[in-house]
């Protein structure tokens, strides 16, 4: 009976500490912060945040009906994944950021959902990931040997720093707390900002958008923010700020910024409305069918193009994290096959100064080295 006590007593010590442990953990800056105040008043009058969450236009579970979180988790845990992760380090040579001709239209690709564009004069990074993984513990989804090119100091100053939603794949913290000296103004969707306020950016520095709201940028540049599928969140609670993609208009030019998000009809629907884009930036990888509505399956990201009517794609969210358990290149290999209209889809390494309005430069399919 003294025994079971002890065990008993041993058992209790060792639940607080590991609760301890957890709620420390989860008090670090990296978890951001839930909206507050004036913000958090303007949430709760988004028609687009009901009963306590921000919802898609469309129904969307983020599990598949035809699967649960028990199986999930179980095939990716003890699933075979061949494949997964590259078997040798990526070659990549990087473009020097600092050294851009300011007249030149450029995409330069940083692996997974992360790249610089240089439109028209402006300079704009998109969610960068910089810290060698993407999750809140270090030594999970780490970056594909050779791929984390790029570091802060590579950076000129950024007119523009564009956050599609708060994901740890999209939104990293070592990296935006770098960044923030180089960064003149940001973009990001409503909800998005507290993390970064309480992260010492400046809030006149941050234009905050709820679906279908804009900003003029002046000069004739304008950047609007349109609806994706998808969902948010860096803690226990989801959903509490948008996920969102965005169009950014200069006087010569449209380019889609599509964020993550699973096929619907809302791509048709922005087609139509902005007619047409030079550019759309869509994602093609880690996709599964058990959440297949919260990310593109192979092919959908086509569909999404013509949908748009853009006259150029180029796939990312891809070849720097396994957070899916498809081969690594096989995006790269899904888009190949289905682009059986030859369309403009552009494929460039990471790294590579991409003039992405010459339609005369040919794109090597550079995963096959590999």
């Amino acid at each position: 009976m003294l025994l079971l006590k002890k065990i008993m007593i041993l058992f209790l010590i060792l639940i607080g500490i590991v609760a301890l442990s957890a709620f420390l953990f989860l008090r670090h800056p990296q978890f951001g912060k839930a909206p507050s105040g004036e913000r958090l008043q303007r949430i709760l009058k988004s028609p687009h945040y009901k009963n306590g969450r921000f919802d898609n236009l469309n129904p969307t579970p983020q599990l598949a009906e035809d699967t649960s979180m028990p199986e999930v988790m179980f095939r990716f845990l003890f699933g075979k994944s061949p494949n997964k992760i590259p078997q040798q380090a990526f070659k990549f040579e990087k473009t020097d950021l600092k050294s851009l001709d300011p007249n030149e239209n450029v995409f330069i690709w940083m692996g997974h959902s992360s790249y610089f564009l240089q439109i028209d004069g402006k300079k704009i990074l998109v969610d960068p990931v910089f810290s060698g993984n993407a999750s809140p513990i270090s030594f999970t989804a780490k970056a594909f040997e050779g791929t984390d090119l790029y570091t802060s100091n590579d950076f000129p100053e950024l007119d523009y720093l564009i956050i599609t939603h708060d994901h740890w794949d999209h939104l990293d913290y070592e990296t935006v707390k770098k960044l923030r000296p180089k960064v003149k103004h940001v973009i990001t969707g409503l909800g998005t900002a507290e993390h970064l306020e309480f992260w010492n950016y400046d809030p006149k520095k941050i234009i905050e958008l709820d679906w279908k709201e804009s900003a003029d940028l002046g000069s004739g540049f304008k950047v609007y923010c349109e609806p994706a599928r998808h969902f948010s969140g860096r803690g226990l609670k989801r959903d509490q700020a948008i996920w969102a993609s965005f169009v950014f208009e200069t006087p010569n030019q449209r380019v889609y910024i599509g964020g993550d998000s699973g096929y619907d009809d809302h791509f048709k629907k922005i087609g139509e409305k902005y007619r047409s884009f030079d550019l759309a930036i869509l994602e093609n990888g880690q996709y599964n069918k058990d959440w297949r509505y919260i990310h593109m399956m192979p092919g959908e990201n086509i569909k999404a193009m013509e949908d748009l009517n853009a006259k150029r794609l180029i796939p990312v969210h891809n070849s720097k994290f396994a957070l899916a358990t498809h081969p690594w290149k096989e995006p790269h290999e899904k888009i190949m096959e289905f682009n059986i209209e030859n369309k403009r889809i552009l494929t460039p390494k990471i790294g590579e100064k991409t003039n992405y309005l010459n339609d005369d430069e040919n794109y090597d399919q550079w995963w096959k080295s590999y």
